[in-house]
């Protein structure tokens, strides 16, 4: 090795470092240990099983390889030689990540699709409303009190709204975007699963907002009343988590949910027009 740059931004209290070596060749390496935090260990496990599964078409880099050495979970991936988009975001930039993200593979059952319904991936995570009804709601904002009966009810209808058959990424934001003059790559691969096209976008938006890009009402204005049962499911997860405490090395992720989960409700203040 002639040459280690750390790289940082992101959530994960993991290494990530851009390598070369003395043939050239170049290398992004990421390793995470329990003493960090478990969790992430369990994700970047999940991460190297899906990124080795995931078909050519996906705008991911290639896996090189992975290995466990002294509780330490190595993967070893192909060096994009690329950047996150611009803060705050420019249209342009916007537009190409959109492009991208439905031009998705689509995964059928018949083709043997390594990855799971976005029902099943993400239906512990989107209960956070009906996590709520049943904690002390102090705190909580009032319109989002006011209406927690609705927004239960919201929140059921959530994975049937958001079923399909396109590989979705599960956690698209810009630090998991690299952007080269040609390509767009999506990076982070632990939550891939299959659902609508338009997931991804909706997922994005309020972070999107929070990075001084356009309102989420602007990136989806169809008033599809499937797509108000996904918001509302996703402004839940948001504001759920962003009550509870800080996870192990992740001090600002709370911080990072609990402002998403702000713009989330506004929008979804809109999209059902309840006073």
């Amino acid at each position: 090795m002639i040459e280690a740059a750390t790289q940082h931004g992101g959530f994960s209290p993991g290494a990530a470092v851009r390598l070369r070596v003395d043939t050239g060749r170049r290398a992004f390496v990421k390793a995470v240990s329990p003493a960090q935090n478990d969790v992430a260990v369990r994700l970047y496990r999940a991460e190297a099983r899906a990124t080795a599964a995931l078909p050519e078409a996906a705008p991911a880099p290639r896996l090189l390889d992975t290995f466990e050495l002294d509780d330490w979970v190595t993967l070893i991936f192909e060096d994009i030689d690329g950047r996150h988009p611009m803060n705050p975001w420019r249209r342009d930039e916007l537009d190409r990540v959109f492009a991208e993200s439905e031009r998705m593979p689509v995964m059928s059952a018949s083709s043997g699709c390594a990855f799971p319904m976005i029902a099943e991936e993400f239906d512990s995570a989107f209960r956070g409303w009906r996590s709520l009804i049943d904690s002390d709601v102090s705190g909580l904002d009032p319109w989002a009190s006011r209406h927690l009966d609705g927004l239960v009810e919201l929140e059921t209808g959530w994975a049937a709204a958001a079923a399909g058959d396109s590989l979705v990424h599960g956690d698209l934001r810009a630090d998991n975007i690299l952007l080269t003059p040609d390509r767009v790559y999506f990076v982070d691969w632990a939550y891939p699963c299959v659902g609508a096209p338009w997931f991804d976008r909706l997922a994005m938006a309020p972070s999107i907002a929070m990075q001084g890009g356009p309102p989420p009402r602007e990136l989806i204005a169809d008033p599809d009343p499937a797509i108000t049962r996904v918001v509302a499911a996703f402004a839940g997860f948001l504001v759920w988590q962003s009550r509870l405490p800080d996870p192990p090395g992740l001090p600002t992720v709370r911080s990072f949910q609990r402002a998403q989960g702000l713009i989330a409700l506004d929008w979804l203040r809109e999209r059902t027009g309840w006073d």
